[in-house]
């Protein structure tokens, strides 16, 4: 086995790196014979006449080619919903408690638990989002999906995810994106890990365009952080496992898929820290709309509406006068998955925690609860206030979300979340 750590930066970039001198082929991608025995691959995560600034692609350099396995044949799906189609989403605003830790040995993948989504992976449309809770390494297993990319969002403990393309390290307040088809293996350092998926269907993630904002803020390409070349050589009775149309499917496998001795390209594994968001806000007043905390988006056809937002509530100084400072009542065309990583989130005062979740579909009300409504209303506006201890994120869709059966089933599901806007009061003062 060979073990090489580290990072690239940048992000969209062509990268290239090899964890034997010269094993990267010099001019070309798939020269006759590769140096050391290897097998040159490609893995395309877009169209291959994709235009030039969107495509995305990667030449491998590998010990064995990834279609040597055995027989893929289905297997449980164990809580991972295999669709979304033919359900009807629900207009009620929703909230769930953290999911608890798993009393029996549960890795990576058996830890998964669906809790909603849209669309579906064969219209690649859409998007699944799924919580995991862990206690044990993935053991001589590995996993990918065909369905789309992996944006993981840890909660509770970090994850070490060795990767086709090299190792992630991640730590709460960091994300991991996985391409739709990269082959990975789960480790978990501190003995346990809890936290959220999203499971992107459609485009691939990217950055926002900055507009007005002009050439530097929210999150910078340089932060996104690209694993080196890293291969395992080991040999023995493996288990590939593979998300495909929903469901899950596993082939037997004589060897680690992570068999990358060098590769080159723009189509990889990536770490981002959510603490280096560079955040934009009034100085003056009012409350500016959730897109400012834009990091990650899945355009759609339409210019200015997404597939999917990945969007965060980091620390951050708010400086309006006059103003009403945590975010206002608001119903969207867009549908929010909610989920809170640390702290507490600056518009609930109860009920929402660490590892928990809520949902708000299309033009579903919502906003503060009663005592946050009454704290922010006599603040005193004239000095800025920090938001400090926290760090919450909000999957946003352009399709209404549909909530699964065992999430709406669930014991952590909260019967009584609306109850927490009984207690606004009626403070019209008008004429009768």
């Amino acid at each position: 086995m060979h073990r090489q750590e580290g990072y690239m930066s940048g992000f969209g970039n062509e990268f290239a790196t090899e964890a034997l001198p010269g094993a990267l082929p010099a001019h070309r991608n798939s020269p006759q014979r590769v140096a050391y025995g290897l097998y040159a691959e490609q893995i395309s995560g877009t169209a291959f006449t994709a235009p030039r600034g969107q495509n995305r692609r990667s030449w491998l350099y590998r010990i064995r080619p990834a279609a040597q396995h055995g027989s893929f044949t289905r297997l449980d799906n164990g809580r991972i919903a295999a669709g979304f189609e033919g359900r009807a989403p629900s207009p009620n605003q929703m909230r769930w408690s953290p999911l608890p830790m798993p009393d029996a040995p549960t890795d990576f993948i058996d830890g998964w638990v669906t809790m909603a989504g849209n669309g579906s992976p064969g219209a690649m449309s859409g998007c699944a989002i799924h919580l995991y809770a862990a206690n044990r390494p993935m053991r001589g297993r590995y996993f990918y999906s065909g369905d789309g990319e992996l944006l993981v969002v840890p909660q509770q403990g970090r994850l070490s995810i060795a990767t086709e393309l090299g190792m992630l390290a991640v730590e709460p307040q960091q994300i991991a994106v996985i391409p739709r088809g990269i082959r990975f293996s789960v480790d978990v350092p501190d003995g346990s890990a809890r936290g959220y998926i999203c499971e992107n269907f459609g485009p691939l993630l990217r950055l926002p365009d900055l507009g007005p904002i002009g050439s530097n803020g929210l999150a910078n390409p340089r932060d996104f952080l690209t694993p080196v070349a890293r291969y395992e050589e080991l040999e023995g009775d493996f288990e590939l496992v593979a998300k495909f149309g929903g469901n899950l499917w596993r082939a037997p496998i004589r060897h680690s898929p992570l068999d990358v001795v060098a590769w080159h390209g723009n189509y990889a594994p990536y770490l981002y820290d959510l603490r280096h968001f560079n955040t934009i806000g009034s100085i003056s007043y009012d409350h500016p709309d959730p897109s400012i905390f834009l990091v990650l988006h899945s355009p759609s056809d339409t210019p200015g509406v997404d597939c999917l937002d990945f969007v965060i509530f980091p620390p951050r100084w708010l400086a309006g006068e006059d103003t009403f400072r945590p975010p206002w009542f608001h119903r969207n065309v867009a549908s929010e998955f909610m989920g809170l990583i640390h702290g507490a989130y600056d518009a609930k005062a109860e009920g929402f925690v660490p590892g928990g979740a809520s949902l708000h579909n299309c033009m579903s009300g919502h906003g503060p609860d009663a005592a946050t409504f009454d704290k922010a209303s006599s603040a005193d506006t004239s000095r800025p206030h920090k938001v400090t201890d926290t760090m919450s994120f909000m999957f946003e869709t352009m399709k209404p979300i549909v909530a699964t059966e065992y999430a709406l089933g669930s014991p952590q599901l909260q019967g009584n979340y609306q109850n927490c806007w009984a207690g606004i009061q009626k403070h019209f003062t008008g004429a009768a």
